[in-house]
């Protein structure tokens, strides 16, 4: 059942249960089984079948399912965030609470050096008095950790954070540029003012980073070294980095209809669009995103899921769209392979939400890269993108949040007219940057240091 024990290291993986977290977590596992460290992961029973094809090293990395336990107003059968919907996210975070004693026995049967964890403020209960270290994993950008969650680590357990808050960098924050613009504060303030159990989703987190040996951040010190500083002052223990712990690019060809379909474009003509697999815009919002991409003239491939109160995109469409786009456009609501699509010659810019698993991506491509975020750390990941490395052009919004297809369209064109000065700065930015990551040793140098300190840790 559990990993065989002649392994270098035995480590133990909990993230969160949503897939923006169990993924890059799996990430990470499979970077340390390449150096034959064996891993227990984790995770809810429903989403094993769904991670499975992830695990490219099942003989070191072992899936341990949990039961998670019914709790009253959460959906019969639930297990994952992306079954329910955010206002219901503490009812997960309860259920989540409630396999304490099923972790406590699987940490007690396989004892592992190290666990690695996310949120779970009570994990050192069943920890420390055996001797087990714990590091807290941060799978969004240490910027975002830097501007909510030292402030937020100040406050007493019943504390929230207002708008107003939000609103300003804390005493020391390192940048004047990767800040939330008052629109924005809006998700960070829901998080500290949902409760489970008398305790705040904000102040878990807090709570587990205070609480851990160590602290580690899915980023590099190249671009995000200030921010990594501040909190390993502000908490005062070490910060490590994994680097972006990417996967090696699929060997998988594109899937057929779609290179046939880009395959009919000039080089670099195509602007591919994805929100990730998670977020749903506004029926409204949805059709002026639509809107923007034909009014470019340029052809696109959209990778959207279909829009609140909509069961398909098609159903959604604005009045004669799917006429007037007919052969130059595409609007897909199933899974497509996105390093894949990015890699093709016909496409040319990439328009994305800026989550962080996008934000890398997009880096390690040739694309001219537009963003429009969402929520929660891709708007940190798309200052840090457009204003601090000026790789992206951010799309203008309105006071409330709106954008339009007017500043789409124009943030599009921007980039992709050759004779456009911003364009043109932001593609030498982001070719300047692309070399630095694709260097030969620049993952495995990150994955290596990082093995050596969770040595030292233990030591």
């Amino acid at each position: 059942m559990y990993p065989h024990k002649s392994s270098n290291f035995h480590i133990m993986m909990f993230p969160w249960f949503a897939f923006g977290h169990m993924i890059p977590f799996l990430h990470l596992s499979n970077k340390l089984a390449e150096k034959d460290h064996s891993i227990i992961f984790l995770l809810p029973e429903k989403a094993q079948k769904q991670l499975q094809h992830f695990n490219l090293h099942p003989h070191l990395i072992t899936f341990h399912p949990l039961k998670i336990p019914p709790v009253d107003g959460l959906p019969a059968g639930a297990q994952i965030a992306s079954e329910i919907p955010l206002s219901l996210t503490n009812l997960l975070f309860i259920a989540r609470d409630r396999t304490k004693d099923q972790v406590k026995a699987v940490i007690t049967a396989t004892k592992p050096k190290i666990v690695i964890d996310d949120s779970s403020y009570w994990l050192q209960e069943i920890t420390k008095p055996i001797g087990i270290k714990t590091i807290n994993y941060r799978i969004t950008s240490a910027a975002e950790s830097a501007f909510v969650m030292v402030p937020a680590s100040n406050f007493h357990k019943v504390r929230s954070l207002t708008k107003d808050e939000l609103a300003v960098p804390p005493k020391g924050y390192p940048s004047k540029t990767v800040v939330l613009r008052p629109h924005e504060t809006r998700f960070f303030s829901f998080i500290s003012h949902v409760f489970a159990e008398g305790i705040s989703i904000i102040e878990r987190v807090t709570t587990s980073m205070k609480e851990c040996d160590v602290i580690a951040i899915r980023t590099c010190r190249e671009i995000e070294g200030k921010f990594c500083d501040y909190i390993a002052s502000q908490y005062n223990k070490p910060v490590l980095l994994t680097g972006p712990a990417l996967p090696e690019p699929s060997k998988k060809p594109l899937e057929e209809r779609w290179g046939k379909w880009l395959g009919g474009f000039q080089p670099g003509s195509v602007v591919f669009c994805a929100f990730g697999s998670e977020f749903i815009l506004e029926k409204d919002q949805f059709q002026e995103l639509l809107l923007g991409f034909e009014s470019t003239n340029l052809p696109f491939f959209l990778a959207l899921k279909p829009p609140v109160g909509a069961t398909t995109v098609e159903e959604a469409f604005p009045d004669g769209f799917e006429e007037r786009i007919k052969g130059r456009g595409v609007v897909w609501s199933g899974w497509v392979q996105q390093v894949s699509i990015l890699d093709h010659p016909s496409v040319g810019c990439f328009v994305s939400h800026c989550g962080f698993g996008s934000m890398w991506e997009s880096l390690m491509s040739d694309c001219q890269i537009v963003l429009v975020p969402q929520h929660g750390d891709q708007f940190f990941n798309t200052r840090l993108m457009a204003d601090e490395l000026k790789v992206a052009v951010e799309v203008e919004r309105e006071d409330n949040g709106w954008f339009s297809k007017e500043s789409l369209c124009k943030a599009i064109k921007s980039t992709m007219d050759k004779d456009n000065e911003v364009g043109n700065m932001i593609k030498e930015n982001h070719a300047e940057w692309k070399d630095t990551l694709l260097k030969p040793s620049f993952m495995s140098d990150y994955i290596d240091k990082f093995v050596q300190d969770m040595q030292q840790l233990v030591k």
